[in-house]
Order: structure tokens, then sequence, then C-alpha cells
């Protein structure tokens, strides 16, 4: 029976474990993010996954064969991030004919086929913790024997990614594995806080995040003190939505951005094409052509929220992977927002070399540039 070895967690960490190692096939209690003491079975050998793009921690841990305890997972992967799944599905072409859920916020989640699989755990966001109450999954799942767990790189995502991965850590018994991605995490991040916690007058420019612009014709859904608007705020800039927007996500009107006339714009875009087909979304990721990118940014700018606004004039306009939102992976994002903020403060700072060493150490496929694009001259 082999022992995996207790990692040290910092006081601070909301993840309660059993205080002696576990053993392959011993019972333990996990304290997941919202606070739910949970039994599982650990090292879990059958897993389902809440959403397809979990897929992006769980490659980070299960790096050799990232879908060896995956039995289903959501539909959305394909849909959201269609380059990054077509990398994936080169390497593991398995993967295409994983049984797919849909979700529990849109109420099609189907108990009786995730019972068929027999999985050892459920892992589910955060964001879907409203829907799966009121529908009485977590019961009808109890009943069966199947322990569901919340994860949360979304919604309070440099609060909740740690224990997330600790979580996730324990319940693949790759508890080192975790701690060794949570420290190069954290390693990375301090490249851009550090420098900007040691600027005594820094001028932070005053930057609008557009969330997902092109994907409707609507304007403009951006985000409050979490998640990209939190990043921005690291890498030294002022967040345009941070009084406006209560929660995490929310929208603001064009009259709004006129009025604020921001330094910087930055856009978060994906390959859309299984969402919204022919698009005027930035497909900024994996593989992407970065002047496709630019041409489909500056048609974005033409929008009358954006008329004359100083960031548009001076071509201080980029485009950034939406999916950095919603995975352990943010600390490129403040980096690169970073570098578009204060050029000469993180000259040398290479976003796109962070994000191949991440690929290089963690993940199972190569890393190819696209996931940034900017107007301004070299961005």
């Amino acid at each position: 029976m082999n022992i995996f070895k207790k990692v040290a967690t910092a006081a601070s960490v909301s993840l309660v474990l059993f205080s002696s190692a576990a053993f392959a096939g011993e019972t333990v209690k996990i304290t997941d993010i919202t606070g739910r003491e949970v039994e599982v079975n650990v090292p879990v050998e059958h897993v389902i996954l809440g959403e397809g793009r979990q897929i992006y921690f769980v490659a980070a841990l299960d790096t050799e064969d990232p879908f060896g305890r995956v039995v289903g997972w959501r539909d959305d992967f394909k849909k959201a991030d269609l380059d990054g799944y077509n990398e994936y599905l080169k390497k593991f072409p398995q993967m295409d004919s994983l049984p797919t859920f849909g979700g529990m916020k849109d109420g099609t989640f189907d108990v009786e086929q995730a019972v068929a699989l027999h999985p050892d755990v459920i892992i589910m966001n955060i964001d879907s913790k409203t829907a799966t109450e009121e529908g009485g999954y977590i019961e009808k799942l109890a009943k069966v024997g199947i322990p569901l767990v919340y994860i949360d790189f979304r919604d309070k995502a440099f609060e909740n990614t740690e224990p997330s991965m600790r979580i996730v850590g324990k319940l693949f018994g790759k508890e080192e594995r975790a701690e060794e991605f949570i420290q190069f995490r954290a390693e990375q991040l301090a490249r851009v806080t550090d420098v900007v916690a040691a600027q005594a007058d820094l001028k932070r420019p005053v930057v609008f995040m557009e969330r997902a612009g092109g994907y409707s014709d609507d304007c403009c859904m951006s985000f409050g003190d979490e998640n990209f608007g939190k990043m921005v705020e690291m890498a030294g800039g002022i967040n345009m939505a941070k009084d406006i927007i209560p929660g995490t996500f929310g929208t603001v009107n064009p009259e709004q951005i006129i009025a604020s006339n921001p330094d910087q714009v930055i856009v978060t875009g994906a390959n859309w094409e299984g969402y919204v087909p022919g698009g005027k979304w930035v497909g900024v990721g994996p593989g992407a052509d970065e002047e496709q990118s630019a041409a489909k940014l500056k048609v974005l700018m033409e929008r009358p929220a954006f008329t004359g606004v100083k960031a548009v004039k001076d071509g201080n306009v980029h485009a950034i992977w939406h999916q950095f939102y919603n995975s352990p992976y943010q600390f490129v994002a403040v980096q690169q927002i970073a570098k578009w903020l204060h050029p000469e403060l993180f000259k040398d700072l290479d976003p796109d070399a962070s994000f191949k060493e991440l690929h290089d150490r963690f993940l199972p496929v190569d890393y190819k540039p696209g996931y940034f694009a900017s107007l301004s001259v070299g961005g």
C-alpha cells in the first residue's frame, strides 16, 4: 500500500485534512473551498469534472496522463477554448470519446448518467453551488455514495487558487506536485507584485477590462474587484470598473467608458467558433495568428463606447486569452498586463517565456504563442 507524504499547509489556507498521512484507499475528510467537510477515498481513480476546462489544473498534476482518472466531464472545453482543445486532442485522442454532461446551472446535468460511471468524486466549480443546492444534487449523489467537492479558480481566484490546488492534490495523491506548482506560481507572481510594491510613486494607468469583447453585440461586460479586475490592480493599474461593479462580474455602459477615458483597454478573447461561429471575438490562444487577432481587436475599438477614448488614440489596446480567468495560470496574465502598463519597469519580463516554462514543467502539451495581441507598435 503506497504512502503519500503529507504536505504542510499554511495556516491561512482553508483546507483541513487529517493530521496523519493518508494511505491509498483510505477515507479522509477534506474541507472544500466552500467550507463543506467531505469524506473521500483517496487517491481517487475515477473522476467526473464539472467543467471541461478543469483539465487546466488536472493536467498540471496528472501531466503524463491527464485523462487517466477522468470518466466524464462537462462539454464546455471544445466550445470555450477550441484551440486549446485541439492541442490536447492531438496528444490524447481518447478524450474525444469521454462521456459529456450538461451543466448544473442550466439544469442539464444527468445524475443517472453520472452514477453509471461509478465516480469516486465529482469536482465542481464554486459558481455552480447555488444551482447544485437548488437542484438537490448533493443529496441525490450522497444517497449513492458519490461525494461532490467544490474548488474555485474564478470567483475569488487569488484567494482560492492555492487551497483549490491542494484539495485536488490530496484527491489525486499528488500533494507534492501540487506544492511544486503553487511555489512556481507564487514565484512568478512575485516578479510583478514585488516590483510594484517597491515603487514609491508609481503612476497607475486607468484600465478598462472588457470581458469577452465581440462575443455578442452587447457592450460591455467587465470585472469588479476580482479576477481580471484584481489582476490589473496587482499589475500596477487602476481597474476602471472596480467601483462600478460590486461583485466579480458585471456590466458597464458605453457612457461610463467614455467618461472614464481609460489609458489602456484590454479585451479578453478565445476561439469561440463553437459558441459564436464567425463572431467578432478576438481569437487569442495557443497558435493564434497575432495579426488576425489585432485586426479583429481594431474592429472592436470602432464601437461607440470607445470613440475618442485615450487608450484607442494612443494605441494602448490589447487582447488577452480569456481562459486565464478560470485556471491556475493567472500569473501569466498578471505579467503580461504589467508589461503593457509599465513597459520600462518590466522590460526584462517575458510572459511568453514564463508560460512556456509552465508548459515545460507541468503540462503535457507544447507551448505555442498567440495568447496576446496588441494594437500598439511592438505590443
